[in-house]
């Protein structure tokens, strides 16, 4: 076989669905600590020659990047042939540009990181602002699946009723492409931030929704600020208890259990970020990439795909 799948620790279950179902091998290698917190990485299987798929979602990233960085290096030196990074989540995407003198534009410095020990990259729905597409700072081919389409499948299948909401103008191509997918009425509400925890969010008209289940979606749910202002402000215009549906569960701090002690029917998120959230399984995206028609691996999916 000559692709094998290497996990990161807190990826496992996603790296053994991936390989049951694509019928390859799971790389083996020694990970822990010294005692002064430094990274011991040993590997344990042959990957000379190999193309190695490398699984490591990139929430609360700064802890991880040392170990993958290593990881990817020593996979390198000792012979993988091409290293794809699986990263579902793919972390440094919001400070695109010099807010204020002085300022880091970390999504580039971060991508050029990446960059430099990966030679391709697989993600779920970045949060794209004013980047457009992931190549205009990544140097490595890069592959963008989208979770529109489980995300309306989980809608139509488990809400009745449903209203979307968008609880600003930035979630409105994500939501309006939901709502188009899963054929339901949208609205999106219009929002203030004025500082990383303090948020207002625009009353509603939702006259005509009143019997409708808002369905509040978004790409990440960090804070959850923006989402429990929305919630305010739906249960004060007398709508329903709503479902809040993130593609990454984030979730700073106490922002879960904030969330739902808001007053909502529950909390759905995809299965980028492991987290109890979790219901919307979108491993077939993978595969899609990963896999021919037929359903077998392509050796050489990154060129077959784009790559």
């Amino acid at each position: 076989m000559n692709t094998i799948l290497f996990s990161l620790p807190g990826n496992q279950s996603l790296t053994h669905q991936l390989a049951k179902k694509l019928d390859i091998e799971e790389g083996q290698f020694s990970f822990r600590e010294f005692p002064d917190c430094e990274t011991y990485i040993r590997i344990q299987t042959p990957v000379a020659g190999k193309k190695v798929i490398l699984v490591c979602t990139l929430d609360r990233p700064d802890d991880k990047l040392l170990p993958l960085y290593f990881l990817a290096k020593t996979l390198k030196d000792q012979g993988a042939k091409h290293i794809c990074l699986l990263a579902p989540y793919l972390a440094y995407m919001r400070q695109d540009k010099i807010f204020k003198p002085g300022e880091a534009v970390t999504a580039k410095y971060f991508a050029s990181l990446i960059s430099s020990f990966a030679d391709s990259l697989i993600t779920v729905d970045p949060h794209l602002h004013r980047i457009s597409k992931l190549e205009e700072v990544y140097s490595i081919p890069t592959k963008v699946v989208h979770a529109a389409q489980p995300v309306a499948n989980w809608i139509k299948a488990n809400v009745q009723n449903p209203i979307l909401v968008g609880p600003d103008s930035e979630s409105h191509q994500w939501v309006s492409e939901v709502a188009s997918l899963a054929d339901l009425p949208f609205i999106v509400l219009e929002k203030v931030r004025k500082g990383d925890r303090d948020v207002t969010v625009s009353i509603p008209q939702v006259a005509e929704y009143k019997n409708h289940t808002p369905v509040l979606i978004d790409d990440i749910i960090s804070t959850a600020r923006t989402m429990m202002q929305t919630v305010k402000h739906l249960l004060n215009a007398g709508m329903k208890a709503p479902v809040c549906v993130g593609v990454h569960a984030i979730f700073a701090s106490a922002a879960y259990l904030d969330l739902m002690a808001t007053g909502i029917e529950k909390v759905v998120t995809c299965n980028t970020v492991e987290h109890y959230s979790n219901a919307i399984d979108l491993s077939e995206l993978y595969l899609d990439v990963l896999t021919d028609e037929e359903g077998s691996l392509v050796d050489n999916f990154w060129e077959f795909q784009g790559f």
